[in-house]
């Protein structure tokens, strides 16, 4: 079934939705429904835009989002072109814990899955460690119907309690409005401009042009919507596509990067680095180098 903006369509005869998607790019636009979902990202890059935080996705990477949460699996820039040849496909399970799976979730052997679901709202991704286990169970509620799926949905929840690792919240801005459908699209279209843009020298004036709004209407509607500034989202923006330049190697010194990603001076782009990541940008260099070094060892 195709998530149509912000109501996904409930079979009656179904409790837990199964979505295999493969297209040209992902669903461009802001959207948040009542269910819960976990999605597995198997071919295709981008960005997760989730609450007021952003994330880079790749083939591999599982998320599990909570009820009302905004977000959107941004495809990068390349997948929009159609000649690029380029495709996602990603699976997903959609699940409503307050709707239909309620009077199952408040049994008390089942308590401990509400628990982590309630505790978990802002979602997270799941550690690389714990792939192959909640990955499986994921194929299996695919491959299984009727009561042998409601089954193998329960054995993936408990896969995902059993995780040990810390699990960090996707967003921290938990009060977002609610959005309509046409907000969704005019936020997305906001998105598409600045990630499009964001190497160039673009300015509030611009954005709010493309946006067909006044500078100062555009920042309160901006804010209220996504919970970001417009320069602290350019900003988280650039540093983003700057981590992901940094880590493929594909430009000779950090300077280049940060030119690519739109900054006009070195200084500045170390400033607002260490302001977003927390490190310096060769700090963070060798933070990666030395994490990729140890899963080689422990791998070998």
């Amino acid at each position: 079934m195709k998530v149509l903006q912000f109501t996904i369509p409930v079979a009656y005869d179904k409790s837990v939705i199964a979505e295999q998607v493969e297209l040209p790019y992902h669903y461009p636009y802001l959207h948040r429904h009542t269910e819960m979902q976990i999605t597995w990202i198997q071919q295709g890059e981008g960005t997760l835009i989730v609450g007021n935080n952003m994330h880079d996705y790749a083939p591999g990477d599982i998320f599990l989002l909570g009820a009302n949460l905004p977000h959107v699996f941004k495809s990068n820039p390349e997948y929009f072109s159609s000649e690029s040849g380029r495709s996602i496909k990603a699976f997903t399970l959609f699940f409503n814990p307050d709707g239909v799976l309620s009077a199952l979730f408040n049994l008390p052997e089942l308590k401990s899955f509400r628990i982590f679901l309630q505790q978990h709202q802002q979602g997270f991704k799941i550690p690389a460690d714990s792939f192959g286990s909640v990955s499986a169970a994921m194929n299996a509620v695919k491959g299984s119907s009727g009561p042998e799926q409601l089954i193998q949905f329960f054995n993936l929840m408990k896969s995902l309690i059993s995780i040990d690792t810390k699990l960090d919240p996707l967003s921290s801005y938990g009060d977002l409005p609610a959005i309509t459908e046409n907000e969704g699209i005019r936020i997305g279209n906001i998105y598409n401009f600045i990630m499009q843009n964001y190497s160039e020298a673009i300015t509030l004036e611009d954005v709010a042009k493309a946006a067909y709004m006044t500078p100062e209407s555009f920042c309160r509607y901006f804010k209220k919507h996504t919970g970001h500034t417009f320069i602290s989202f350019l900003s988280e923006i650039r540093i983003n596509e700057a981590c992901k330049k940094l880590t493929a190697h594909k430009f000779e010194s950090i300077s280049t990067v940060a030119y690519k990603c739109g900054f006009k001076s070195i200084t500045n782009f170390n400033r607002v680095f260490k302001c977003v990541i927390g490190t310096s940008p060769r700090e963070y260099l060798e933070n990666y180098h030395n994490n990729v070094n140890s899963l080689s060892k422990i791998a070998s």
